[in-house]
């Protein structure tokens, strides 16, 4: 019998290993967000909206496909040259969102920070960094791996080869989140939980021990006018 190995890594290490094999990998969190994030989104033609944190460009090819400008960003250049491959057409940038961002204040109509924030340790920095990059009136959507998730243990995770790779999970709370998101400049802030239904579990029969549990935690904030 061959042993499985367990190895931590960065969150940047882990996401330029996983790039290659990230969308093949059946994943429910992932799943969920797909379902109902881009639906707050609600990308309009002639948009221009910010991916932040847009790995494989999975949600860059849906806001295109919407007739929106879409810009990706991401600190992993796995994930980008990903991206590139299968959005060659979206502009993508290579940056840290525990960083300066690298645009002008006010350049997009709304932005996207979807299951990246379990992983950020400077958020509210992040979410000031955000607000700043909109317009006013533009909206933000923001989505995690829920809280009750992370506490429960759960945390990013894939293997390659007999090797799974763990890249852990910030304990950050639904009210941390909504009381940076507030801190940051956000007005209009709603909250929005998913949980895991039978259209998942279907989709992805592994994910049954999920059934009923929230996994996905969202909220939409405008920075005011």
């Amino acid at each position: 019998m061959i042993r499985k190995e367990t190895k931590r890594v960065t969150v940047r290490e882990g996401y330029d290993l996983w790039a290659g094999t990230y969308d093949r990998t059946p994943n429910p969190v992932v799943a969920m967000d797909s379902r109902h994030t881009l639906h707050l989104l609600d990308p309009k033609p002639g948009q221009k909206i910010l991916d932040a944190g847009c790995g494989t460009g999975r949600n860059l090819a849906r806001i295109s496909r919407a007739g929106a400008n879409p810009y990706g960003l991401d600190f992993s250049l796995g994930m980008l040259r990903v991206a590139k491959k299968n959005v060659p057409s979206v502009p993508v940038v290579q940056a840290d969102l525990q960083a300066e961002l690298p645009f002008r204040s006010a350049q997009f109509s709304a932005a996207l920070c979807a299951l990246i924030g379990e992983h950020i340790e400077k958020l509210a920095f992040t979410l000031s960094q955000l607000w700043k990059a909109l317009q006013p009136g533009g909206w933000l959507v923001f989505s995690v791996y829920h809280p009750d998730l992370a506490e429960a243990g759960k945390e990013a995770n894939f293997q390659l080869g007999q090797t799974e790779y763990r890249l852990g999970a910030i304990r950050y709370t639904t009210a941390d989140y909504l009381e940076m998101t507030w801190d940051a400049g956000f007005r209009e802030i709603r909250s929005f939980e998913y949980k895991a239904d039978q259209q998942l579990i279907n989709q992805i029969p592994s994910a049954c021990e999920l059934l009923a549990k929230p996994v996905i935690f969202a909220l939409k904030a405008q920075r005011p006018h």
